[in-house]
């Protein structure tokens, strides 16, 4: 497991928020599929949008690690 961080300052989303509501998905075929998904979930990547990149390269990391 990864050493906890807040990814998103806008939304106070941290890594492990990202990884826990990546495995309460039923499915998920994409990134960015993945992507709509947690940013529903945890409102990441909403604000400003700073974070985007790294929450994309989060999902991506998580869902091929």
């Amino acid at each position: 497991m990864k050493e906890n961080y807040m990814v998103c300052n806008c939304k106070q989303v941290s890594y492990n928020d990202i990884e826990s509501a990546l495995h309460t998905l039923d499915r998920f075929e994409d990134v960015l599929s993945a992507f709509q998904a947690i940013q529903k979930i945890t409102h990441c990547s909403t604000g400003c949008g700073g974070c985007h990149d790294k929450v994309i390269e989060i999902i991506s990391d998580l869902m091929h690690g």
